[in-house]
Formats: structure tokens, C-alpha cells, sequence
């Protein structure tokens, strides 16, 4: 005989609500009712949010280079689209600063995948232009410190006007 599975009120909680459970959980931290809480979806929840902060920074660093590349490669549309992507990039740069204040820790780790989301930056930026990938730069166009800092652009390269040699 198969023994049913027996979940608590607020395991089932979570499945049924999800902003109650959260609520509850957070009240019953509050409390001190630690022997309540739901421990196997708290630590799932937290597991979660960490991969999901990795991710956010990592995805905010792609968009960041991938306008910077595009502000110094693409030639055609540089004259009417760079107050575009001036604005962006100052956006991304806010959003990473934001996340690098409220979690340090993650310094080192943009630090270990700048060179490939760099690397997927140029790729994009190839794809949304539609200009051959070697046109953007292999070796990246400045430090990491540069790419954050909210004063750095990267200089102009109007020798190849947006097309291979």
C-alpha cells in the first residue's frame, strides 16, 4: 500500500497562492514560529532568487556592450540612433550599479563573465544590425571599469563605415 503524501497547510498554500504563502511565511519568520514554516519552497524561493539576480546582471551587462558596440561599429544608423543608445546605455549602466549596491558579492562575478557576455553582446549586435560580426571588435572596447563608468563611450571607428573592407 502506497502511503499518500501528507502536505502542510502552508505547502499547500504554496501551490494554491503563492503571495499568501510568501505573506504568511514572512509572518510567521516574524514571529518566531520557525517550526511552521514552509522550509523546503523558503529555500527553493531563495535558491531562485539568487540565480535570478546572476542572471539580471548578466543580462543588463549583454544589453549594456551590445548598445556600445553598436554606438562605435554601426556607421549607418550611428547619426540617428546614438541619443538613442547614449540613453540606454546610461540606463543599463543605473541598473547595474543598482544591483552591484544592493549585493557586492556580485563584483566578482561580472567580473568573471564580462569577457563572455561580451562575446554574446557582439553577436546580438551583429544580429540587430545585420552587419557582419568582424565589424565589431573581438577584443573588448574598454575595461570593465570603463563600460560601467557613466562618463566612458567608446571612441568612434568611422574608418570601416559599417561595411567589411
Amino acid at each position: 500500500m502506497v502511503k499518500p503524501i501528507i502536505q502542510s497547510p502552508t505547502q499547500t498554500l504554496y501551490d494554491e497562492d503563492y503571495y499568501l504563502w510568501l505573506r504568511t511565511t514572512i509572518n510567521q519568520l516574524r514571529a518566531g514560529q520557525f517550526s511552521a514554516v514552509d522550509l523546503d519552497n523558503l529555500l527553493e524561493e531563495l535558491e531562485t532568487m539568487g540565480r535570478r539576480e546572476k542572471r539580471t546582471i548578466e543580462s543588463l551587462l549583454i544589453k549594456l556592450l551590445e548598445h556600445l558596440l553598436k554606438l562605435k561599429c554601426w556607421d549607418e544608423e550611428r547619426e540617428r540612433n546614438q541619443g538613442h543608445w547614449k540613453g540606454e546605455i546610461r540606463t543599463f549602466r543605473r541598473e547595474i550599479k543598482k544591483s552591484l549596491k544592493d549585493s557586492p558579492s556580485l563584483k566578482p562575478y561580472i567580473l568573471e563573465i564580462f569577457d563572455e557576455c561580451y562575446q554574446d553582446a557582439r553577436t546580438e549586435a551583429s544580429d540587430r544590425s545585420q552587419l557582419a560580426i568582424d565589424i565589431f571588435p573581438s577584443i573588448p572596447i574598454g575595461s570593465l571599469e570603463q563600460i560601467l563608468d557613466e562618463n566612458w563611450f567608446p571612441e568612434y571607428n568611422h574608418n570601416h563605415h559599417g561595411k567589411p573592407d
